[in-house]
């Protein structure tokens, strides 16, 4: 089996496509950015399937395989295979995602990644028939997955649509519910600063909540981070189950998500940018304030309230502590939670088979070496 630069078997393709060009712009062909799909305009660069790679800003190294006749905006690059290669792209995409290319970005602000500097990279290339043998098993994987994840969003629907049933639209509140305010039912505090002065006193190891671990009706388990910090600050900012983890700030039609933490780690705590909410469940309950803050009275209420700078919008405690919340009888409020529980159990499942099938793609991926990463 051969050993080829990366190089040497694809070329690299730009394109200076940026957003605003886009607009008033409509056809059949799409066109893709770092997070997907954006829309369908009336012009395409590439006649046939390709690879794009996201090379600079949010999502950088993502690697996406593309369509015929279709494009990409600036932030992505084209990586096609030669005609004369002997590999197909399928294969090729597979390969490159299977590469650590984190360790050729650079920039302190805005991170970038140039092909010159992972093109030297091994591929290995077997036969067109193994190659595509390879590749028809990853799809199957990616299917799978692909498939869960469109279950957990139709779930996610069920829910919105019975917490609308059941409480109705929060903006127009045609029940009548009562306004309290957040701080009325929960206790809400800051989280632990990093980079703080600790005076010497003895540090422990403990893991800690970040904005990139809550998102909006789920907590992201992919990397949690670790923290060193003194007894009384874990006291402090410890994470109890059912507790809601909110965000200070991000991208405006992110601001203030939040998600129940069920089963935190021992000792978890959470950095300052995120809000810890630990709601008085006699008169509120966590699974009604989580779907709550997802719907249009909430949201409203932090984009008018939220300071906004450069496409970044952020709440402080004094604005999230007045926050209005409609309250519900606690018998309905249970009645929900019931029902959220069991979403959870299928949407849980569905996580478990994604899981399997991340870990089954990873082995198999390390059993066919696809790519040689190079030591420096």
């Amino acid at each position: 089996m051969r050993k080829i630069h990366l190089g040497d078997v694809c070329k690299r393709g730009s394109s200076n496509i940026a957003l605003k060009d886009l607009d008033g712009n409509d056809g059949c062909y799409p066109i893709y950015g770092a997070s997907g799909f954006i829309k369908n305009i009336d012009f395409y660069h590439q006649e046939r399937e390709y690879i794009a790679v996201v090379k600079d800003g949010a999502g950088i190294g993502r690697t996406m395989l593309l369509p015929a006749k279709s494009s990409v905006i600036g932030t992505l690059q084209y990586l096609i295979p030669n005609s004369d290669s002997e590999i197909s792209t399928r294969y090729l995409y597979y390969a490159i995602t299977a590469m650590n290319l984190s360790k050729y970005f650079s920039g302190a602000t805005i991170p970038h990644i140039y092909f010159k500097d992972y093109q030297k990279e091994l591929v290995k290339v077997p036969d067109l028939v193994e190659q595509d043998r390879i590749a028809g098993i990853f799809e199957k994987i990616d299917a799978t997955i692909a498939l869960r994840k469109e279950q957990q969003v139709e779930l996610d629907k069920l829910v919105r649509s019975r917490f609308i049933e059941m409480f109705g639209d929060s903006v127009n509140n045609p029940l009548g519910l009562p306004t309290v305010l957040l701080s009325d039912v929960s206790d809400i505090v800051s989280g632990i600063t990093k980079g703080r002065k600790t005076n010497g006193a003895e540090l422990f190891e403990v893991p800690y909540m970040a904005v990139s671990n809550v998102k909006a009706g789920y907590i992201d388990w992919s990397t949690v981070k670790t923290i060193r910090a003194t007894k009384d600050e874990i006291e402090q900012y410890c994470l109890q189950p059912l507790d809601v983890l909110m965000t200070e700030g991000g991208d405006p039609d992110k601001l203030g998500r939040g998600a129940i933490i069920s089963a935190p780690p021992e000792n978890c705590i959470h950095q300052n940018h995120i809000f810890r909410v630990r709601v008085n469940r006699n008169r509120l309950l966590p699974q009604y304030l989580e779907e709550y803050l997802q719907h249009q009275k909430a949201k409203q209420y932090f984009l008018g309230c939220a300071k906004q700078t450069t496409g970044i919008a952020s709440i402080n405690m004094k604005q999230l502590r007045v926050m209005p919340v409609l309250l519900p009888e606690i018998k309905l409020q249970n009645q929900f939670a019931a029902f959220v529980q069991a979403t959870d159990k299928s949407k849980y499942l569905s996580h478990l088979c994604i899981d399997i099938c991340c870990m089954t793609a990873n082995k198999y991926r390390q059993e066919r070496m696809l790519c040689q990463t190079l030591n420096f």
